[in-house]
């Protein structure tokens, strides 16, 4: 059974893509630092790199976006361009940007004055099916757009796609003319809220629940016409929603560089700036006789958990795999096939690439968005960011929603939150409206201490009852 938990409270939104109890894809955005993907700006070109065929430009934001231009395509400082934002900003680096100005649907893509073409997602394999949906899309698309046909669109009738491409061709000539009016630098179009957008890339035939926990989310879901169909459900428990259905425990292992396999093996994931790099060790699994069997079970179990924790941690780039060698080259190519099979499910781009002379896995991952734990966690400043803690606002966003487990299963009327300065002054300064809120809806306190530690993360919830009494 698959559900998508939608958890829009406190500091951030975060939406779990859940089978069968586990989280298989997860995603997350904090109300301070909203996705900018999907906005269009009359951007000012501010800087020509002639020879990397790209330019600056300025959208308004703190750093200039960057600008890869096409073959031929010529910019002059100073000229005004409408662009949209195709990667956010990370580290050092500004927003990547693109003219290619595309619309998203529930199942179509087009992008504005590209030519008239047609792209259909290679996820749906039967030709015959392929050949119908060309022949429909054909008529309906004019010649000043293309259109990318998304996996969504198997099976969708001639009145599903005429009414979706052509929802999204209006939407596209009203940006156009209005584009007209703007003056570099300024934002002409906001991408739909976190929440719809993550949905419809998301939301597929074979999803059964959409549960969210917020009304208003709620009610503009249930309004968008592809989502009608008795699925969405308003979740109103007084436990945290990602609590009732058992997966906030499993979103915090996303922390652990260690994931251990059910026959006792174990990989270590570490991400770099450059790419990903993953080691598989057998661990506490050393099989009855044959090494080399052993080996094998080890690394396809791997493969299959790799695949899992791509999807779930949203690594992408370049990959590295150190598998444990095998001497077979019967059961490196059964491996290789193995791990193909498993990223074949998944819904972005992703490329096994084979072993190289060394015996290292190389494969693809596309990009989409940053990787989870750089949105949730910053830097250890004790390690000089060579290494990762959950950020303050996660942090604190986890105590509130322990807060509301306790107030909402036990008979305690009182907690004590105690951590280091940070995080105490952190709440203080940033959420004491939630904490309001919390004390407000049970009729219970919630105290604060700040105490000593070195970790960055620590914290304790002291529970009291009415006499005083605490645990």
């Amino acid at each position: 059974m698959k559900k998508i938990i939608v958890d829009d409270s406190f500091f951030q939104t975060r939406i779990a893509l859940v089978k069968d109890g586990e989280p298989i894809e997860f995603f997350y955005q904090s109300r301070q630092e909203k996705s900018l993907v999907g906005n269009i700006y009359a951007g000012r070109v501010e800087n020509t790199l002639k020879g990397m065929q790209a330019c600056f430009v300025n959208i308004g934001l703190d750093k200039n976006g960057y600008l890869p231009l096409s073959k031929g395509r010529k910019l002059k400082n100073g000229q005004t361009v409408i662009v949209q934002v195709e990667k956010d900003a990370f580290g050092t680096k500004g927003v990547v940007l693109t003219e290619k100005i595309s619309f998203t649907g529930k199942f179509a893509v087009i992008i504005k004055n590209d030519g008239k073409s047609i792209g259909i997602s290679k996820k749906i394999t039967d030709k015959s099916e392929r050949d119908r949906i060309f022949s429909i899309v054909s008529r309906i698309v004019p010649e000043s757009c293309s259109v990318i046909v998304r996996t969504e669109g198997e099976n969708k009738n001639t009145e599903d796609f005429e009414n979706e491409i052509s929802m999204l061709i209006k939407k596209a000539e009203f940006v156009f003319n209005k584009a007209i009016y703007y003056k570099a630098p300024s934002l002409i179009f906001e991408e739909e809220d976190f929440v719809v957008k993550t949905l419809k890339n998301i939301f597929t035939s074979d999803v059964d629940e959409v549960i969210l926990n917020n009304e208003k989310d709620f009610n503009h879901v249930s309004a968008i016409p592809s989502f009608k169909n008795g699925k969405i459900m308003l979740y109103s428990g007084q436990v945290p929603v990602f609590s009732e259905y058992f997966i906030e425990s499993k979103i915090d292992k996303l922390f652990s560089s260690k994931i251990w396999l059910k026959s006792g093996g174990f990989i270590v994931i570490e991400q770099t700036e450059a790419c990903v790099v993953i080691d598989v060790n057998t661990g506490k699994y050393t099989g009855k006789k044959d090494t080399e069997e052993t080996f094998l079970k080890t690394n396809i179990e791997a493969a299959q958990e790799i695949a899992k924790q791509l999807r779930l941690r949203n690594l992408s780039g370049m990959i590295i795999i150190d598998f444990i060698d095998m001497k077979s080259e019967e059961n490196r190519v059964l491996l290789t096939k193995k791990l193909q099979e498993a990223v074949s499910k998944d819904r972005l781009k992703t490329t096994v690439i084979g072993l190289t002379e060394l015996g290292l896995m190389q494969m693809t991952r596309k990009k989409s968005s940053l990787p989870v734990l750089d949105l949730i966690s910053d830097g250890c400043v004790c390690c000089k960011g060579t290494g990762k803690i959950p950020s303050f606002e996660y942090t604190a966003g986890k105590i509130l929603r322990e807060i509301e487990c306790i107030f909402s299963q036990t008979m305690f009327s009182e907690v004590v939150v105690k951590s280091n300065k940070k995080v105490i002054g952190f709440i203080k300064e940033r959420s004491m409206d939630f904490v309001n809120e919390i004390e407000e809806k049970f009729g219970k306190n919630i105290l604060f201490e700040e105490i000593g530690t070195g970790y960055f993360d620590y914290y304790k919830i002291e529970k009291k009852m009415l006499d005083n009494n605490s645990i």
